[in-house]
């Protein structure tokens, strides 16, 4: 088996992180309020809601302290969700991080989510991708044959959400590739608080990043939790609006 990094959990008083390098958090825990996402990309990374707010299946590739993956088990209680993990050092730190155990719409799984995209059989609503290891964005989870991949795993009309570095050196063909896979669909928004940048792209409907709309509180959905969510939300909600008017000012041929 492939040697993995071994991830560094540290514990405060109020919060656990994880750490594959001494500059770079990966994950963080509230102790008291473990579901709670402690990230503004992770946050970011919700505004699939305004385009889908009760999507009945959800992949996520990289685990982490599984701060997605708990939050949309807690708060999407009609949503089957899938989650892989590549690094089983990564796995074994499930109970650490209060990671629900598997039942019959939650599951976690060791494996190489390049390959999973590519031999799923299953089709999802929704596919997050926040898959890093100690070296960045592997060239795996970037490449085309990747993305062409994560399209062929959605759903006609699903959602693709990546998280991103804008300090990559190859942030913009990676941009490229993403817009490329799914046919023009591409909205990137930044995180003000660190260089994370989050690609959205919809699978067969290259307008619908255009027509992204506030909504009412899905279903199930704590009313905090939500309030909570809602400045993030409205990040994704003012991209979508300024690609709305760019796309009226472009030219015609």
């Amino acid at each position: 088996m492939k040697p993995y990094p071994k991830p560094v959990v540290y514990e405060s008083l109020t919060s656990k992180s994880l750490f594959f390098s001494a500059q770079d958090v990966q994950s963080r825990m509230h102790i008291l309020r473990p579901d709670e996402l402690q990230f503004e990309y992770t946050k970011i990374m919700m505004g699939f809601l305004l385009h889908n707010p009760k999507p009945l299946s959800i992949a996520m590739i990289g685990l982490g302290g599984g701060s997605l993956a708990k939050f949309c088990y807690r708060h999407l209680p009609r949503t089957d969700i899938v989650v892989v993990e590549i690094n089983p050092h990564v796995l074994a730190l499930r109970d650490a991080f209060a990671i629900p155990p598997d039942d019959h719409r939650f599951s976690v799984q060791l494996g190489d989510g390049a390959e999973f995209v590519k031999e799923e059989h299953q089709r999802f609503d929704v596919l997050l991708a926040d898959g890093f290891d100690i070296g960045g964005l592997p060239e795996a989870l970037c490449s085309l044959q990747y993305y062409d991949d994560c399209y062929r795993l959605l759903n006609p009309g699903g959602m693709f959400v990546a998280n991103l570095h804008g300090c990559n050196l190859l942030f913009d063909v990676v941009l490229d590739r993403i817009q490329t896979s799914f046919q023009g669909s591409l909205l990137t928004v930044k995180d003000p608080d660190a260089s994370n940048r989050i690609a959205f792209a919809v699978k067969a409907d290259s307008h619908a990043l255009q027509s992204m709309a506030s909504v009412r509180r899905p279903d199930g959905f704590d009313e905090l939790a939500w309030r909570a969510l809602l400045p993030s939300l409205a990040r994704v909600f003012l991209a979508s609006r300024e690609l709305t008017r760019n796309a009226r000012t472009e030219p015609t041929v």
